[in-house]
């Protein structure tokens, strides 16, 4: 198989990706390119040592989200990653699989026959490294950003212990102000700690079904679409969809006059539609 590779440059490239921190620069890909994968799409991960509880879970939302068109994205792991990658495609989803090395040093080694089906239905494997790069300790942990960075629909964490890496891509998603959901499990399993404890701090949503997360979604579509299309309003939700901006930015990026800026951001705010924290604004992410 071909390994391609798309950069920033491209109108195709994730834009997103480039305001994360540290920004891609480029990725590198197996399967057919096409940016409609990512418009509606979630990011699945969990820990490597998934139970037959976590397998469960997986089995009865993964079929309800993949009906309804989800992309399913996933880091291509051992545990909670092989096993939503594998869900997906068995109800004929599309899945991207990102990536720890290159894509030319696949691994784990086991997972590499799960490849051409991922791009026969239509999905993708990705990676920001060189082909030939060996998957490092490291590199795990930084291709988390990729997967909550990819995923529009916001992250699913299905089992993870107290120290899960599981936990680094809820943090990313957080922080990228994607929305964080979370199966909980059993308070005796180990393998639950980390998914109890975001619920119980009111980080993640609680998931008991593929329902919790669609509900989720409508709200808050709902409150953006009462957004009247050709306003500016709906302009600054687009500009901070991607990042967060301060006043200046704000009126500099859209060509705004300070005073009307200044007073939509205002009624913006009062709406719940934004909020400011440390001179810049940000979307508001409905309360769980």
């Amino acid at each position: 198989m071909k390994i391609k590779e798309i950069l920033p440059s491209d109108i195709n490239f994730p834009k997103f990706l480039t305001k994360i921190k540290p920004p891609v620069k480029k990725l590198y890909y197996l399967g057919n390119w096409d940016e409609k994968i990512f418009q509606k799409s979630l990011a699945i991960v969990g820990s490597r040592r998934i139970t037959g509880y976590g397998r469960q879970v997986i089995d009865k939302i993964v079929p309800d989200l993949v009906s309804q068109g989800i992309t399913i994205i996933s880091g291509f792991m051992y545990g909670v990653d092989s096993e939503a990658h594998k869900k997906c495609l068995e109800f004929g989803g599309k899945t991207i699989a990102v990536l720890g090395g290159g894509l030319g040093e696949i691994y784990p080694p086991e997972n590499e026959k799960l490849i051409p089906e991922i791009i026969k239905n239509g999905g993708l494997v990705v990676s920001e490294y060189e082909a030939d790069f060996k998957p490092r300790l490291w590199s795990f942990p930084q291709r988390n950003r990729i997967i909550s960075g990819l995923s529009s629909l916001g992250v699913l964490i299905v089992e993870a212990g107290e120290k899960s890496g599981s936990l680094i891509t809820a943090k990313l998603g957080l922080k990228q102000k994607k929305p964080l959901f979370a199966v909980p499990g059993p308070t005796t399993s180990s393998v639950s700690i980390g998914t109890n404890t975001l619920i119980k701090e009111g980080k993640a949503k609680m998931v008991l079904s593929a329902n919790d997360i669609y509900e989720e979604i409508i709200t808050d579509r709902k409150r953006i679409n009462s957004v009247s299309a050709d306003t500016t309003e709906l302009k600054i939700i687009q500009a901070l969809s991607a990042e967060s901006l301060t006043v200046d930015e704000i009126i500099r990026n859209l060509n705004l006059d300070i005073v009307k800026a200044s007073s939509i951001l205002i009624g913006m705010t009062l709406k719940g539609l934004i909020s400011e924290s440390g001179g810049k604004y940000y979307l508001t992410r409905l309360s769980n």
